[in-house]
């Protein structure tokens, strides 16, 4: 520990050196550079030098307690000094192990949010809709910003399908964790007999990718123009603004019609199409390392699940975690900060065992 602390501290020292140097301070580009890897290591470099004061302080408690001429009195005050120093090193120690954890690149970055109904019918529909409010009250909640960008509508006021971008300060470092197949319980209003229906919807939450992200050969991607419909079929309008976008190599394909402009519809299809080619590659290469996660998103199978909603129990359950919680009407109106927190800790214990492993 020591030795990593301390190359944390002499590479702080160093560039502190650096950008007091004239030439750097003029140079704009590398002086940016620095000053980002400051900030960077900054917490490490704070908690080194704690850490060393507090084992200093420890190191000169225990001496006490070796000193056979202190006083009963006075060793019985080192002996209590000596275990809170031992509980402040611990403390520091698990924050270092925190912070050495590899961040995720993509942490910062805004999030493309995929809803789709899976098994269930018109009941999965109206889920996906509250599943769309529920992430839309939770970022409103952040400030962070949603912008619809697609969606597909049932007949019953729910979402076949719902896409849209939510923009903001470290947006997939909070949502990351929803990917996944969501159940729920409950019995639909149509049910005559009260009986509970089962239902999914699938969630993908992927971080928004630039062009300089995924490369992409123009002859790859096949443009096709038609005319868009409205919700129920109505027309929305009488030229051919809706857009469908295929790349060819992998059969991903994008369909836009939200826009009344071709233009408009062409920039969002893209922006979606590159998020899901470059959310495919990764998966693949995480395959290839032998690190393989689950994907996203499975079949929508009702067995598939990485939450359950009970509404009759008013009941909400994370299988991954084993995290259940009552508070049912909060956590749809947007109120997600107890699973979020509860997952994102329970991902860092996770790396900082294999870490230790």
């Amino acid at each position: 520990m020591n030795s990593i602390l301390g190359k944390y501290k002499a590479r702080s020292e160093e560039i502190n050196r650096l950008i007091s140097d004239p030439a750097i301070m003029a140079d704009r580009e590398r002086y940016g550079k620095l000053t980002r890897e400051l900030s960077e290591i900054r917490p490490l470099t704070e908690a080194a030098i704690e850490y060393e004061k507090v084992e200093a302080e420890l190191r000169e408690t225990e001496a006490m307690l070796n000193d056979k001429e202190a006083d009963e009195e006075m060793v019985e005050m080192a002996r209590h000094e000596r275990d809170l120093l031992k509980e402040r090193l611990e403390n520091i120690n698990k924050k270092i192990r925190l912070l050495l954890i590899p961040k995720d690149p993509n942490d910062g970055k805004n999030v493309i949010l995929e809803i789709r109904a899976g098994a269930g019918g018109d009941e999965a529909s109206l889920f996906a809709a509250d599943l769309f409010r529920m992430y839309s009250r939770y970022a409103e909640r952040r400030k962070w910003k949603t912008e619809l960008m697609s969606c597909s509508e049932s007949g019953k006021g729910g979402y076949k399908e719902v896409i849209a971008m939510i923009s903001g300060k470290d947006v997939y470092s909070s949502i990351k964790y929803e990917s996944g197949v969501h159940r729920v319980q409950r019995v639909p209003e149509t049910e005559a007999a009260g009986r509970i229906h089962t239902s999914t919807c699938t969630v993908a939450i992927m971080p928004e990718a630039q062009e300089v992200d995924v490369k992409l050969d123009p002859n790859d991607i096949r443009v096709d123009v038609y005319r868009s419909s409205g919700h129920g079929g109505q027309s929305v309008n009488t030229t051919d603004s809706a857009v469908r976008i295929t790349h060819l190599p992998t059969g991903l394909m994008v369909a836009m019609q939200d826009e009344k402009s071709q233009l408009k519809n062409k920039i969002k299809g893209m922006k979606v199409l590159i998020t899901r080619i470059k959310d495919m590659r990764e998966r693949e290469e995480a395959q290839k390392r032998a690190a393989q996660r689950k994907s996203q998103v499975g079949a929508g199978d009702r067995s598939e699940r990485i939450r359950t909603y009970n509404f009759p129990q008013g009941r909400i359950t994370d299988h991954r975690i084993n995290l259940t919680s009552y508070r049912m009407q909060s956590i749809m109106d947007g109120e997600l900060y107890e699973f979020s927190d509860a997952l994102s800790l329970a991902a860092q214990e996770e790396a900082m065992g294999k870490g230790a492993a």
